[in-house]
C-alpha cells in the first residue's frame, strides 16, 4: 500500500506538472519559457513512473484515475512534435491501441449491449409483427427477399468501385458514430441501436423467407472485422460523451480534451480494420466461394483480432515498467 509519505512527496510535482498543462492548454506550447518546456518533459517522465507505482496499488484507484488524466494531458504536448512514420503507426497498432482499448473495455463492453440489446428487439418485433421488417427495409430490399434474391450480388460486376465505395461507407459510418458522441453521447447511442436494430431485422426477415445461410455466409468474413469496429467506434463516441458528463476532478474543457484524445485514437485504430473489411466485401463475401471458405476467413479474422486486443502491447507494458 502506499504511504501518505510518498503521496505527499509528489504532490508538488504534480501540481507543477498540472499548471504547466494547463498553461499549454490556455496559451500554447510556446508560451511556456525553455526552463519550463524542460520542466514539463521531467514532470511528465515522472508523474509517469508514479502512475506505474499507483497502478500497483489497488486500493489507489482514485488516485491512479488523477495521474491517468494528467499523464494523458501531458502526453499530448510532450510529444506534439513527434512525426508520424511508418514506425510509429506500427506501434500504435500493435502495442498502444490494444492497451486504449483494454483500459476502454467499458465502454466497448457498454456499445456492444445496447447494439446487441437493439438485435434483441428488432429480432422479437419482427418474429411477432412481419410487416415490422417492410417499415424497417424498404420495398425494394423486401421484393428481393421474397423472391430469394441477394441484393449483394450486384457488387460481383464492379468489384474494384465496389471496394472503394464499400470502405468509404463503412468509415463514415464508424465516423459517425464516434462523432455523435459530442452531442453528450446521444447521437452515439442512437446509431448503435438503429444499427442493431435494422441488422438483426435483415437477419430475422431473411430467416423467415429461408434465406438466412446465405446472407450469414456473405456477412461472415467481412463482419469479422466490420461489426468489431462499429462497436469501437461506439466506445469512442461514448467516451467523448462521457468527458462531457463527468470530468471528475479535471476542470471541462480539460476532461474533453482527454476524452477527445482517447476517443481519437480509438476511432483511428479501426481505419485498417475497416480497409481489410471492406476489400472483403467486395471481392468474397457475394462471391459463389464455398460457404466453408468464407466462415473460415471470417474465423481466422476473429480470433486473430481478439487475441491481438487481448495480449498486444502486455510485453512492451512490462518492459516500460
Amino acid at each position: 500500500m502506499l504511504s501518505n509519505l510518498w503521496i505527499n512527496s509528489r504532490k508538488n510535482n504534480w501540481n507543477r506538472l498540472d499548471a504547466l498543462v494547463h498553461q499549454v492548454e490556455a496559451s500554447g506550447v510556446r508560451s511556456l519559457p525553455p526552463a519550463d518546456l524542460r520542466d514539463l518533459g521531467l514532470l511528465y517522465r515522472q508523474a509517469a513512473a508514479d502512475l506505474s507505482a499507483v497502478r500497483s496499488d489497488r486500493s489507489s484507484r482514485t488516485l491512479e484515475q488523477y495521474l491517468n488524466r494528467l499523464v494523458g494531458r501531458a502526453h499530448n504536448y510532450v510529444y506534439s512534435g513527434q512525426r508520424i512514420s511508418f514506425v510509429t503507426l506500427w506501434r500504435f497498432m500493435a502495442y498502444s491501441y490494444p492497451r486504449l482499448l483494454r483500459r476502454l473495455s467499458g465502454y466497448v463492453l457498454a456499445a456492444t449491449a445496447l447494439f446487441l440489446l437493439a438485435g434483441l428487439l428488432g429480432a422479437l418485433i419482427t418474429a411477432i409483427h412481419p410487416d415490422f421488417a417492410a417499415l424497417m427495409l424498404g420495398p425494394q430490399m423486401m421484393n428481393k427477399i421474397e423472391h430469394h434474391q441477394m441484393w449483394t450480388e450486384g457488387v460481383l460486376s464492379i468489384k474494384p468501385q465496389a471496394a472503394s465505395g464499400i470502405m468509404t461507407n463503412n468509415i463514415t459510418v464508424c465516423f459517425l458514430t464516434f462523432a455523435g458522441g459530442i452531442f453528450a453521447g446521444l447521437g452515439t447511442l442512437y446509431l448503435l441501436f438503429s444499427n442493431g436494430l435494422q441488422i438483426a431485422t435483415v437477419l430475422t426477415c431473411c430467416a423467415q423467407h429461408h434465406m438466412l445461410l446465405s446472407l450469414v455466409s456473405f456477412m461472415t468474413a467481412h463482419g469479422a472485422l466490420e461489426l468489431p469496429s462499429i462497436m469501437f467506434a461506439g466506445a469512442a463516441g461514448l467516451r467523448l460523451g462521457a468527458g462531457i458528463l463527468f470530468p471528475g476532478m479535471l476542470r471541462r474543457r480539460a476532461a474533453l480534451a482527454l476524452a477527445g484524445l482517447e476517443a481519437v485514437q480509438l476511432v483511428a485504430g479501426t481505419i485498417p480494420l475497416l480497409i481489410i473489411a471492406g476489400t472483403l466485401e467486395a471481392f468474397l463475401s457475394p462471391t459463389h466461394a464455398p460457404i466453408a471458405l468464407k466462415f473460415s476467413v471470417g474465423a481466422v479474422l476473429f480470433t486473430g483480432l481478439i487475441l491481438w486486443l487481448t495480449e498486444g502491447g502486455r510485453k512492451s507494458a512490462a518492459t516500460d515498467n
